[in-house]
């Protein structure tokens, strides 16, 4: 693609809004089921549904949501202004006499609470071939999803997206940005973040050709995002190295790198938060090589690192051999397990986690060096910066509060909060009380009777010291110890927003 003219992207973004080109539009359109169907790549139902249709969103939904050629007249009416000759101009579609034949995808997307076009390549549901190139640009998936959705919702200067691919971290990091700075080590990944940028009219953003941190050296940032090419991949030859997953290192080195470099491009208290693959090695677990990471780092690092799925080798290569779109059972498949699983072996590798991993340059010495598993499901993906932000000034807060201010402060009860207590047949008493949380990670904690106690009065009107001796009294408990074993649990459900400061 050649470097965007921005007045042929204002031109080309006008005739998409006048076409109604936007994700309720196109559920409207092929109804329910067809958009269901789209989004798991299945691109005939929406076909079908469009068939006796020849208005310009129609066309524009064919040629540049589902990927099928369509006649010159026809996008020329959809496109008033840029018509097809500005596709071809932008890089976005090639002329093949009456037809026009896409080379990239545009599609709406509304997942994050904002309507942005995003331009992508040709994947499974728009390619004819069904085979990805090495060189593809993936769109928006789930992941790209889960990590817009963990970016902290917090104003910040400067900030680094790290392997733009598409664009879509660049444009949701720039809503609380002053400036983003958007790398990649693919020359085409840039150009769709390029037209990304200039068809949703958003200023601020430069891209830069290198790997890693190679085009930022000796630059600092307040945040840096980065969904890099985690997948882990054999070094063979015969197995397709993807631009888009594959960053040519050996296991799971790439986000090694990232993890120990992020420090030295972050302004003191600045945030790096990534998704990531890691190894189970040796009988090393993967969260404690990930520690290890973060320990190296030449500055300080204050390390938040949650593993959200854990895989055998065998269950991740097939996932991965999928994803390239080639058929199970095949030769080809099978040759591919092979791969992958000789590269397992060799260096000893018996499982493989995925999560996120957030950093923070400290000040001083780090006060936060969190590592856990969360396998359950989230409430709401979509909301979890603001929850890692509120998490992150909590612990900040109760750095300075001692135990003595603490007992005099009021709380109250998160409202997405619940109670379950569980009882044997025939028990007055809980054998079992949980505390559940509606909101952030979901979490469920095991309380004990003054614990819950504690939780259930904390309306905001009585402190916390307060409320202890009540619960000492009525359990007959010595008061000083039951405060020195319920105040660490109060930090931990404050820092986790089960409650909150008055």
């Amino acid at each position: 693609m050649p470097n965007p003219d921005p007045a042929l992207c204002r031109d080309l973004a006008a005739d998409l809004a006048a076409a109604g080109l936007r994700s309720s539009a196109l559920r409207d359109a092929w109804g329910a089921e067809a958009d269901d169907a789209v989004r798991r790549g299945l691109r005939t139902p929406g076909l079908r549904a469009l068939a006796d249709r020849d208005d310009a969103l129609a066309t524009l939904a064919r040629l540049l949501t589902l990927g099928r050629t369509q006649p010159t007249e026809a996008v020329d009416r959809a496109l008033p202004t840029a018509r097809s000759r500005g596709l071809v101009a932008l890089g976005l579609a090639q002329r093949d006499g009456d037809l026009v034949r896409p080379v990239a995808t545009i599609r709406p997307q509304d997942s994050l609470g904002a309507e942005w076009w995003i331009v992508a390549g040709l994947d499974e549901l728009a390619s004819d071939s069904g085979a990805l190139a090495e060189d593809f640009v993936l769109g928006v998936g789930r992941a790209s999803l889960t990590l817009a959705g963990l970016q902290l919702p917090t104003p910040a200067g400067r900030v680094l997206d790290l392997g733009t691919g598409c664009g879509i971290q660049a444009l949701v990091a720039r809503q609380h940005a002053d400036a983003v700075v958007a790398t990649d080590i693919s020359e085409p990944a840039l150009a769709c973040a390029r037209l990304t940028a200039l068809l949703n009219g958003a200023s601020g953003i430069e891209t830069r050709r290198g790997s890693l941190f190679d085009p930022v050296a000796g630059e600092t940032f307040d945040r840096i995002v980065s969904n890099p090419p985690f997948v882990i991949t054999p070094r063979t030859a015969d197995v397709p190295a993807y631009e888009y997953r594959d960053g040519g290192l050996v296991g799971d080195a790439l986000v090694e790198q990232v993890v120990r470099g992020a420090g030295e491009h972050l302004v003191p208290g600045g945030a790096c938060q990534l998704l990531g693959n890691w190894e189970t090695r040796d009988g090393v677990d993967g969260l404690d090589r990930v520690r290890a990471w973060v320990e190296s780092s030449p500055v300080p690092l204050d390390a938040w690192v949650i593993e959200r799925e854990r895989l055998d080798p065998i269950a991740y290569a097939e996932m991965w051999i999928r994803d390239g779109g080639t058929v199970p059972g095949s030769p080809a498949h099978d040759r591919l397990l092979g791969a992958w699983l000789d590269d397992f072996a060799e260096r000893g590798v018996t499982a493989v986690g995925f999560g996120y991993v957030l950093l923070r340059r400290a000040a001083g010495a780090p006060t936060l060096a969190r590592y856990e598993r969360i396998p359950q499901p989230i409430p709401d993906e979509t909301a979890l910066g603001a929850h890692l932000a509120d998490a992150l000034a909590v612990h900040d807060a109760l750095a300075v509060v001692d135990d003595e201010a603490l007992a005099n402060a009021t709380l109250r009860v998160a409202p997405d909060v619940t109670e379950a207590r569980h009882h044997m047949p025939g028990e007055e008493n809980p054998t079992l009380i949980e505390l559940r949380q509606g909101a952030g990670f979901g979490r469920s904690v095991q309380a004990d009777p003054a614990l819950a106690g504690l939780v259930g009065a904390s309306d905001g009107e009585l402190t916390v010291g307060q409320i202890v001796g009540a619960l000492a009294q009525l359990l007959e408990v010595d008061e000083e110890a039951l405060s020195g074993s319920v105040l660490p649990a109060v930090r931990a459900l404050l820092v986790d927003g089960f409650l909150r400061f008055a």
